[in-house]
Order: C-alpha cells, then sequence, then structure tokens
C-alpha cells in the first residue's frame, strides 16, 4: 500500500506539471487549478489500483468524465485514467476484462464516428477514432495480454507442482516397493536357516542324553546352515552396495535346487521327501526364484510348526509350474518368533508372477499350493 501510494503522489506531481505548461483545453471561467480536482481523484484510483480494481476504475470514470464535461478536458487526468483502466483489466474479475475489451472499442469507434459528423470531416473522425483507441483500447489490451500471460505461468507453476508431487509419489511407492522387496528376500534368505540352528540347538540344549556321534551331527547341520546363510546375506548385501547400470553377475537360487533345501531339511531331523513330476526345464528367472523361495518357506514353516515330516511336489505343466508341500501338524509351537510374514511373502511372489496361490488345513495336515504361470504372464514379475 506504500508503494501504490508514493507512486500515486508521484504521478499527482507530475500531473500538477501538466497542467502548469497547459497540458489542456482551456474554458473561459475555468481556472486551471480547478483541473487538480479530478486528477486527484484518478490518483485515488492508483492508490487502490491492486486491492480494489474496480473502485480504482469508477473513480477514474467520474473523475475523466467531470473533466472532460466541466473543466477541461486535460491530458494529466486522461493519462491516469488509463492507469485506471488497465489495472481493473489486469486485477478485476476476468468477466470485467471481457466486457471492458468490447465497450472500449465501441466507445472508440462511436466517438471517431461523433466527431467525424460534427466536424463534416474524414480526418477529423479518423484522429478522434486513433486518439480514443489509444486512450481506451491500449491499456485494455496490454492488461489482457499480461493477464494471459500470468494465468498461463500460474498454471505452469500448478502443473509443475502436480508433476513434482506425482514424482514424489512414484518415488514413495518406489521406495516402499523396494523396501517390501527387500524384506521379502532377507526374511526368506534368513528365516529357514536360522529356524533350522535354532531349532537343533534347542534340541541339543534340551537332550542330555545324546552320545557324541548324535552332537556332532547336529553340529554339521548347524554350522552349514549358518554359512549358507551367511553366503546368501553376503551376496544380497554386496548387491545393495553395488554402483553402476550393470549389476555383476550373482548366483542366484533355482527351482532345481529344491532337492537340496529338502536334503538340508532332512540334516536338520525331518522325514521330507521331494517328488519332481515333467521334465525340468529352463523357467524366467523371476518364476525361478519365487519357486525356489516358496519351497524354502513352506520347508521353514513345516520345521517350525509341523510334525517332522513333509513332502514336496513339482510339477513341471505346459506353461506353468505347480508346487505342492504337505506336512502334519501337531499343534504344537515352536517358540520361535513369527508374525505370518512367511505366508505374505509367498503370496506377494505368487502374484508378482501372476500365479495362485493358496494355503490352509488339508486332510488333518498343512498345505501349500502355488501355480506359477512360466509363458508371458510371468515375463513382468
Amino acid at each position: 500500500m506504500r508503494r501504490e501510494m508514493l507512486i500515486a503522489v508521484g504521478v499527482f506531481v507530475v500531473g500538477l506539471v501538466l497542467i502548469a505548461g497547459g497540458g489542456f483545453v482551456h474554458r473561459a471561467g475555468v481556472p486551471s487549478w480547478a483541473l487538480a480536482g479530478p486528477l486527484a481523484v484518478t490518483c485515488a484510483g492508483v492508490v487502490v489500483r491492486r486491492r480494489k480494481p474496480v473502485a480504482a476504475l469508477a473513480l477514474g470514470v467520474v473523475a475523466l468524465g467531470a473533466d472532460a464535461a466541466f473543466l477541461g478536458p486535460s491530458l494529466a487526468t486522461a493519462l491516469v485514467f488509463t492507469d485506471n483502466l488497465y489495472a481493473a483489466v489486469l486485477y478485476g474479475p476476468v468477466r470485467l476484462a471481457r466486457w471492458m475489451l468490447v465497450t472500449t472499442s465501441t466507445i472508440a469507434v462511436l466517438a471517431g464516428a461523433v466527431a467525424g459528423v460534427i466536424a463534416r470531416d474524414w480526418g477529423t473522425l479518423a484522429l478522434a477514432a486513433v486518439q480514443a483507441g489509444l486512450l481506451l483500447v491500449t491499456p485494455v489490451t496490454t492488461a489482457i495480454v499480461l493477464r494471459q500471460q500470468r494465468d498461463q505461468a500460474e498454471a505452469e507453476r500448478i502443473r509443475a507442482e502436480q508433476v513434482a508431487h506425482l514424482a514424489e509419489l512414484d518415488r514413495q511407492a518406489a521406495v516402499s516397493a523396494e523396501r517390501t522387496r527387500m524384506a521379502r528376500e532377507l526374511h526368506d534368505m534368513i528365516a529357514n536357516h536360522f529356524s533350522a540352528i535354532a531349532i537343533q540347538s534347542t534340541a541339543a540344549l534340551s537332550r542330555k542324553d545324546l552320545d557324541q556321534g548324535t552332537v556332532q551331527k547336529i553340529m554339521e547341520s548347524i554350522r552349514e546352515n549358518s554359512v549358507r546363510g551367511m553366503e546368501e546375506m553376503r551376496a544380497m548385501i554386496g548387491l545393495l552396495r553395488q554402483e553402476g547400470d550393470e549389476p555383476e553377475e550373482i548366483t542366484r537360487p533355482r527351482l532345481a535346487e529344491a532337492e537340496a533345501l529338502v536334503e538340508r531339511s532332512r540334516k536338520a531331523g525331518m522325514e521330507a521327501e521331494i517328488l519332481v513330476e515333467g521334465t525340468p526345464r529352463e523357467i524366467p528367472a523371476s518364476v525361478d526364484l519365487a519357486g525356489y523361495r516358496i519351497i524354502q518357506e513352506a520347508l521353514t514353516n513345516a520345521l517350525k510348526h509341523g510334525d517332522h515330516r513333509v513332502s514336496v511336489r513339482v510339477g513341471y505343466e505346459p506353461g506353468q509350474v505347480t508346487l505342492t508341500i504337505d506336512n502334519p501338524v501337531n499343534g504344537r509351537k515352536a517358540g520361535l518368533p513369527g508374525a505370518g510374514a512367511g505366508l505374505i511373502g509367498m503370496r506377494e511372489r505368487v502374484s508378482l508372477v501372476g500365479g495362485e496361490f493358496d494355503a490352509g488345513p488339508y486332510d488333518g495336515g498343512w498345505r501349500v499350493r502355488a501355480t506359477l504361470p512360466t509363458g508371458s504372464a510371468a515375463s513382468g514379475g
């Protein structure tokens, strides 16, 4: 507001200089100092041009009308009125801006026509029309152009903020998905080995009648699970630490290694068997890893909650691989921490490759069944 007041004072002073210099139409009986009144009113419109642009236009119209009809007209008042008009179009309502363009154009044409008829001279008509256009149409069109640019800049700013917001949402979604994937990998990687270690060590500590050979066998199984778990953890950490676009070749678990999983379960004290139906073949990497992790987690659950017996069936069928893991349930609790993350992880893995998953009680035991597509449906996993 202070800035607008300083501008209005400066404009008023310049206007007084124009009046003192004779920049007005002289009328008999009208003193030159009287022209300062309309000038002051238009300058008052300059003060409120941003906060109340419509009121500024109203002050300018009243001042210009009084100046032209009774006192002058004066050049100073007319020039300041162009700023009132400009501010009303630039800062006022959009509907007012559109209406002012039509109105000022019409007034300019009518003013030229009236001047031409009165003077009976085409030159006078053209001169009056041009002067009216400069006074009325030019500030309106200038304000409309600036307003369009301002609105466009604002729209671009809002669009940029929206794009940035969407990019941030995409980044958060990517981070969340990556964290979920890492959590799933770490769980499947560690749970099997360390569950076996915990159960075997608990059994060894609770039994005082074990001979040296049995204890040695248990310790060997514990060491094997520890070393294998550390190897997989080290491979995972190396992958996370790696930089660059070209990942190093890291050996990944494969469904064809399911027999090794079953063998480790046997060493952990389970009666485990595996049946492979169909001809093993190359399958997509995502399906290969998902199948391995599902069998691994199902064996871990059977070790923690089952009756020390489990059967695994891997069926290679046209366009898909079917995994079925059955184990009796004795109702005992293993005393190991767990909150159903294994089932959630298995379901997520199957969903990522576009397969079907089911787990629940079956014929007095527990069955995990997964159908993994091996065709184009699994390529996006």
